[in-house]
């Protein structure tokens, strides 16, 4: 019994499978987020740029191709993090095809992953792998997809829409939860942006979850200035709060200053500014203004107008979590939770 297991292990080992949450809802949820801004979501800002600059190109050509690729985008993506051969990398673009039209992105994911990991066990195993290997991986996702994509598409379209009649019928509470949560999710090591795409959260409550997600970009970005600098600004501030996890490791009360900032603000979006968003944007942040772009974008199609959207963004999204955060951070400071040091990041390899 032993001896089997042992040479299960070592199969598995060799095949680079590794059956654990965080290869699957970690590492490979974030590649997944990659393949959704490769295709879906650069699509979409083009698209919008196509339609208020007049550039058919954009809005008539490329925006259609890209929604139909991002089933195939997050396929490859995830087989790209699951350290997938060839053959299995390149088959599993109908995989992801397969699982996304019958299960949006949920389907996807779930149909790429499975059919990844099958597709590794058999690759390279036969005198026939250019046969073998691709029918396998086509022939379970394509089965997975379609067996489970639907029910669980339904499952997290029906959980995104209790959370945003939630929203609606509780603002206060509920902008504060869903900021919070949504913020804390973009610093940990998982994808936030693949959250809010799953549960096509959108309206008040993906509002809230884009200044959420803010807070944490923007106040490490602010309260860590006087270690990191201006390097310190950009990769956090464009890039990701997720640099600052092993500082929140050693000290955890480093992290209370954005949260609070969170919680907050989720209240003043979804009371006061009835901030809205889409899916593509609420959970980015200020990740390379995608956030921004999308909240302008939800803006408009609600009938703002172009001065209120620029200053409710920059007021929400950028002026208050520097503020409030530095302010918290500074007190924190003063009683010694937070020390000199505690925030630093090790941008380079030197």
């Amino acid at each position: 019994m032993q001896l089997a297991q042992n040479q299960i292990s070592d199969f598995l080992s060799r095949k680079n499978i590794d059956f654990s949450a965080r290869t699957y809802f970690v590492h490979a949820m974030s590649f997944m987020a990659l393949g959704l801004f490769s295709s879906l979501l650069i699509g979409s800002i083009l698209n919008t740029l196509g339609a208020k600059l007049g550039i058919p190109l954009f809005s008539e050509t490329l925006w259609p191709i890209a929604k139909q690729m991002t089933g195939p985008a997050i396929g490859v993506a995830i087989a790209f993090a699951l350290k997938a051969p060839p053959l299995v990398l390149f088959s599993v673009t109908t995989a992801g095809a397969a699982g996304a039209a019958l299960g949006g992105p949920v389907g996807a994911y779930i149909a790429a992953v499975a059919a990844t990991e099958c597709g590794k066990l058999v690759a390279n195993e036969t005198k026939i792998d250019i046969l073998v290997t691709p029918a396998v991986t086509v022939i379970v996702g394509v089965a997975v997809g379609s067996l489970v994509g639907p029910s669980v598409a339904a499952v997290m379209k029906g959980l995104g829409d209790v959370v945003m009649y939630a929203t609606q019928l509780q603002p206060l509470l509920m902008g504060m939860i869903v900021a919070v949560l949504m913020g804390m999710a973009l610093t940990l090591p998982i994808s936030s942006a693949a959250i809010a795409i799953m549960l096509s959260l959108n309206g008040l409550a993906a509002g809230a979850a884009t200044v959420g997600c803010c807070a944490q970009m923007v106040g490490f970005a602010v309260m860590s200035f006087r270690e990191n600098r201006w390097a310190g600004v950009v990769a956090q501030g464009l890039g990701t709060s997720m640099l600052q996890m092993p500082n929140i490791v050693k000290n955890h009360k480093v992290w209370l200053p954005p949260i609070i900032t969170s919680a907050i603000l989720g209240p003043v979006a979804t009371l006061v500014f009835q901030m809205e968003n889409t899916p593509l944007g609420a959970g980015m942040g200020t990740s390379g203004f995608v956030g921004q772009i999308q909240s302008f974008i939800a803006l408009d199609a609600a009938g703002w107008q172009s001065g209120e959207i620029y200053f409710s963004i920059l007021l929400l999204h950028l002026v208050l979590p520097a503020v409030i955060t530095l302010f918290l951070a500074e007190v924190l400071r003063k009683i010694g939770w937070i020390k000199p040091g505690d925030l630093k990041l090790h941008l380079t390899s030197k």
